[in-house]
């Protein structure tokens, strides 16, 4: 599978990766009929063709700064463990192929003989062993530990969540492609400019749903009732209803005498 997920990119089919991510979807259909797994269908589908963008870009920005290119992964590659986030962000856009193949070296999988197997990195388990492939019949698949992220509140519960993710996946893509129009058009100068005005556009789209999908969950949050302490309720309601407790009723300023009229 990992080999699969390689030949795809270097093979410029980088739209069949999200194929090889198994996310379970629960037995739900929401209010417009459409079910969960299709949602997630959706965001998959949607993913695929930002990935496609992202390796086409690399194509573009390899032939306008071929030199630069190669000195950046080559520099990339050989810090190995000690290369910083922005040095991989880099060779990920510059060249994801060699970049993957680099990385699919430290991959290894350990089959545990239960239609599944360990993913490590570097002789070290991914997320503590929770990130593990599974056999389906599809073939070999990386299994998202949905059960450990289900709980947190950032994981889409809607139609609308759902919807919002896909959405982010189209920004990032109609992001790469703004970024493929500068770098076609020439202005962009060099490989530090590039990196800089792809990082800007992605983060500017990325920044602008994350906002939105937020404001969804918030929304969410307020629209659930607070429970109510029923102990407390519950002793309000027995000490008004015990006996020798009334309520005291205000003397009335009025006599049954009538009152006296002046004679004329």
């Amino acid at each position: 599978m990992l080999d699969a997920a390689t030949e795809m990119v270097t093979k410029n089919h980088a739209e069949y990766l999200p194929t090889l991510i198994e996310i379970p979807a629960r037995d739900v259909t929401f209010d417009d009929g459409v079910t969960e797994a299709s949602a997630i269908s959706e965001v998959k589908a949607k993913a695929g063709d930002m990935l496609a963008r992202l390796v086409r870009v690399a194509g573009v920005l390899r032939d306008r700064f071929p030199k630069q290119v190669d000195k950046e992964i080559k520099a990339v590659l050989g810090k190995g463990n000690k290369a910083s986030t922005r040095d991989l962000a880099i060779a990920a856009i510059a060249d994801p192929a060699a970049w993957l193949t680099a990385q699919r070296k430290l991959l290894t999988t350990t089959d545990l003989g239960d239609g599944t197997a360990a993913l490590s990195f570097d002789g070290q388990p991914i997320f503590a062993g929770a990130l593990t492939l599974i056999e389906t019949s599809d073939g070999w698949r990386i299994r998202f530990p949905v059960d450990l992220v289900r709980s947190s509140k950032y994981w889409p519960d809607s139609r609308e969540e759902w919807a919002v993710v896909a959405s982010m996946m189209l920004s990032v893509e109609n992001a790469l492609k703004d970024f493929e129009r500068d770098l076609q058009s020439g202005a962009i100068k060099n490989l530090d400019a590039a990196s800089s005005r792809v990082g800007r556009l992605v983060g500017e789209s990325v920044v602008a749903q994350s906002i939105i999908y937020a404001m969804m969950k918030r929304d969410g949050e307020d629209d659930e009732v607070p429970a109510v302490d029923t102990a407390k309720t519950g002793d309000a309601v027995s000490d008004a209803s015990k006996p020798g407790k009334s309520v005291e009723k205000k003397k009335s300023n009025t006599t049954d005498k009538p009152s006296k009229v002046p004679t004329p």
